[in-house]
């Protein structure tokens, strides 16, 4: 039973030298298949557009308000809940929002449309370097007449809608990575064109802090309005030397956001023009491209050797 046993592991045992052998033998086969893989690897590389990355850093502007409100609530929190008025309390995360808002879809639509960037980012195909300018694919976009060509199947249209610019602009083009330990937040772009990738970051810095700016002005107006109606109503003291406060805090919110040009994010190391690309990897192309060929004729080969030839 036991010499049974030890023969047919012996028949399914696999010998190196018989591997060896095999890969030997159709050593120029082996060799023709990799360098093919090669050369077309390198013809793919080589096709590939450069893309540029331009990074800033950012760092959170402190939010220095809430003092007074934290003294009103210890005080009159108590008489303010009773006349209906929340006083809060605590550091809103401004920041936070900020990035949320940086991120939706709503904001980077609005960008897009603002600065007429859907055709350069979506249609784009590559930069030309002596003119400094875009190359689109011509399937998608007629750049002489400012229209979209792509052909699609209903219900899309062939503009492309927000939820494909906002999607598109995501994955390929912004990319944003807060660091929580270090307090800082890098805020990149990714283009074909280096300008262009430069021009992104800078005009969404400056965005976002005014979109967070004018955010603020019209709710601290919209308070100062119901604090001033409230505060014609109460005739007790107290009450109204918390409205005037209140409304005291509003106005000195006002004039932050109308003083300060850097409202939400501070840049602390601007964005400049990349003078070298960031993709693609074109010797990393070429490895697995040479790589992938070799493993895929010698699993050609051993099949060939240990089923077919075995079958036979």
């Amino acid at each position: 039973m036991e010499i049974n046993e030890a023969m047919v592991i012996k028949r399914h045992e696999v010998d190196l030298t018989e591997i060896l052998s095999a890969l030997w033998r159709a050593k120029l086969l082996i060799v023709f298949i990799s360098l093919v893989f090669s050369v077309a690897g390198v013809f793919y590389a080589l096709s590939l557009p450069n893309v540029y990355r331009a990074t800033a850093i950012l760092a959170p502007v402190e939010n220095e308000q809430g003092g007074m409100l934290s003294g009103l609530k210890s005080e009159f929190g108590g008489l303010a809940a009773m006349a209906g008025v929340n006083l809060g309390g605590g550091k809103s995360n401004k920041a936070g929002l900020a990035l949320q808002i940086l991120q939706s879809r709503a904001f980077l639509n609005a960008f897009v449309e603002k600065y007429n960037l859907k055709a350069k980012l979506l249609a784009a195909q590559s930069w030309d370097l002596p003119s400094n300018s875009i190359v689109y694919k011509e399937k998608l976009y007629d750049e002489k007449t400012g229209s979209w060509r792509r052909e699609v199947k209903p219900p899309m249209q062939v503009e492309p809608n927000p939820q494909e610019v906002f999607e598109h602009v995501m994955k390929k083009n912004i990319s944003v990575v807060e660091e929580s330990d270090k307090g800082i937040v890098k805020l990149s772009a990714s283009h074909y064109s280096p300008e262009l990738a430069k021009f992104l970051v800078d005009h969404l810095v400056l965005e976002i802090n005014q979109y967070m700016k004018q955010n603020d002005i019209a709710e601290a107006e919209a308070k100062i309005a119901y604090l001033q109606s409230t505060l014609q109503e109460t005739v007790v003291a107290d009450m109204q030397r918390i409205f005037y406060q209140l409304i005291e805090q509003q106005e000195q919110t006002k004039m932050l956001a109308k003083t300060q040009a850097q409202y939400v994010f501070k840049v602390i190391d601007p964005a400049i023009e990349p003078q070298k690309k960031d993709a693609p990897k074109r010797a990393l192309i070429c490895i697995g491209f040479s790589f992938f060929g070799f493993i895929l004729v010698v699993a050609v080969v051993l099949f060939r050797h240990f089923v077919t030839n075995k079958a036979k």
